[in-house]
């Protein structure tokens, strides 16, 4: 039987995350895919603000840090200065569709053939569970303590389903990491974002429902189940656009 190993394109400094938290499963997850295709040495990350604001500590390949939402922006100078790289953004909700939609957007519109994982999991995680633009109706943060009212805060964005609609998108995906039959299709659809980006397709989003039982205020099992109950049915698992640019 093959030996369970750690991904060679990860450190050995040990994750800041909280209990239960899935970004150690996703960075797990990209560093596997790096190591398989065999591109470490051609790779570059671009960190966000957010929880995961010191990927830089545990991914081996060039990383660069970049302002609150700027990371496809960052990411898009990167790529055009180093069009054989692979380069990819590692963002949540709040850096992604919040303070960094416009970057977002646009990045998508242009078809920068660029890779983006994206963080879901409804929540400001890293500045203490505010509302975040994925928050659900009726979630409660501590911004919206009687639940999210689209009448006041306005409705989710669905991220996936909007990018599909814009031309630059070569692929749009959400996956989660609930359990291994999930963990196995989000390793191949992050897998399909950097062969995407190798094949020259364009813009490639890879969304991964996640959870976050310290701001959710549940234990680790029971934000596996809140998610699948409450995170699926509203922001459905699958591929919303692939392909390459029309």
């Amino acid at each position: 039987m093959p030996e369970f190993r750690k991904p060679k394109s990860l450190t050995d400094v040990p994750f800041h995350y909280c209990p239960g938290c899935t970004h150690g499963i996703v960075h797990r997850l990209v560093a596997e895919v790096i190591d398989e295709m065999g591109i470490e040495n051609e790779t570059i990350g671009i960190c966000p603000v957010g929880c995961s604001v010191m990927a830089y500590d545990y991914f081996t390949c060039d990383m660069i840090e970049a302002a609150h939402g700027r990371a496809p922006a960052v990411a898009t100078g990167v790529k055009r200065g180093n069009p054989d790289k692979f380069v990819f953004t590692y963002q949540g909700d709040g850096d992604l569709a919040a303070i960094g939609t416009a970057e977002t957007v646009h990045a998508a519109a242009r078809g920068e053939n660029i890779t983006v994982i994206f963080i879901n999991n409804t929540t400001y995680g890293m500045t203490g569970g505010q509302m975040a633009p994925t928050t659900l109706p009726g979630q409660v943060t501590q911004t919206t303590p009687y639940g999210r009212n689209p009448n006041v805060e306005g409705f989710p964005v669905r991220v996936c389903e909007m990018l599909a609609t814009l031309s630059g998108v070569a692929l749009a995906e959400r996956v989660t990491v609930t359990d291994p039959a999930n963990i196995r299709k989000a390793k191949a659809a992050i897998r399909k974002g950097f062969e995407f980006q190798k094949n020259k397709q364009g813009f490639s989003i890879i969304e991964v429902l996640s959870t976050c039982p310290t701001n959710w205020g549940l234990s680790p099992v029971e934000a596996m189940k809140w998610l699948k109950e409450n995170m699926v049915p509203y922001y459905p698992l699958g591929v919303f656009k692939e392909g390459a640019i029309r």
